[in-house]
């Protein structure tokens, strides 16, 4: 199976140990802190700024799938990204109030984790409603009114289903964003999420949600045609924006850019 999580070759994998010891160690060198979201039915971990600036806008990044598979068709144990793309992203962000949202299972290791909580069920009711509620925690500790949520690969999908349930989601950001997984696992030839919420079954939700969706041409995980027929499927008042980026993959070059992308984007 094609999954967003997958290492290449026979490269050895860090211990989910190291992996968090290293976004930990990348957030302490931008003066972030992490924290545990005591959220139900899963805890989730959180990297914010020591101190938020004052400002009545939160950005909240929301990572992606993490290494959810060893191989094509075996699981991982453990879905803590080798590389969080989605925290390197906000501590890029060059201007505003960031804070970065972990997945399920990634980084803590609750009872409550099951292996289908990364693979099959990753967006599943449950998943969005611990995700709500830590949003709502950042958005206090922001002492925020509105917030903008951008979401990497299958964090894009998270993003959009928690726009669909809030109302103070100004806009949404994708970055190689999973933005229908339906239409993925399709495209992919893969089993179906069956276990998992869907953005595409939220359209009246999010009509009239300010949208953008930055997509590589190389990105062979999400292709620029998925994103561009979920934007003709489910058309929004503004319309939705897809800005593909030449020589862009699911991984490159995002972070490395993103503080020169961020005055393009419709954030404002």
């Amino acid at each position: 199976m094609l999954m967003t999580g997958l290492v290449s070759g026979c490269a050895s994998v860090p211990s989910p140990e190291s992996r968090s010891a290293a976004a930990n160690e990348l957030a302490r060198s931008h003066h972030w802190q992490g924290q545990q979201i005591d959220s139900q039915p899963f805890p989730l971990k959180a990297f914010r700024p020591e101190q938020f600036s004052d400002n009545p806008r939160l950005t909240i990044y929301l990572e992606g799938d993490g290494f959810a598979w060893v191989t094509a068709s075996q699981p991982s144990t453990d879905p803590t990204p080798i590389d969080p793309v989605a925290l390197r992203l906000a501590l890029a962000q060059p201007s505003g109030n960031a804070a970065y949202l972990a997945r399920p299972c990634q980084y803590l290791k609750p009872a409550a984790c099951s292996r289908d909580d990364w693979t099959d069920a990753r967006f599943s009711a449950d998943v969005v409603s611990s995700l709500d509620r830590a949003v709502d925690t950042l958005k206090q500790q922001a002492h925020a009114q509105t917030l903008q949520l951008v979401g990497y690969s299958g964090g894009a999908a998270i993003a959009l289903l928690l726009a669909a349930r809030r109302t103070d989601v100004e806009n949404v950001i994708t970055v190689a964003g999973n933005l229908d997984h339906q239409a993925w696992t399709r495209f992919h030839r893969v089993q179906p999420l069956t276990r998992s919420l869907n953005p595409g079954d939220f359209g009246p939700a999010l009509s009239h949600l300010r949208q953008m969706h930055l997509v590589g041409t190389d990105d062979p995980v999400i292709p620029p045609e998925l994103t561009r027929q979920f934007v003709t499927e489910h058309p929004s008042q503004p319309a939705a924006r897809v800005q593909v980026m030449p020589g862009y993959n699911h991984h490159c070059c995002w972070a490395e850019h993103w503080a020169e992308l961020w005055p393009t984007l419709d954030h404002h």
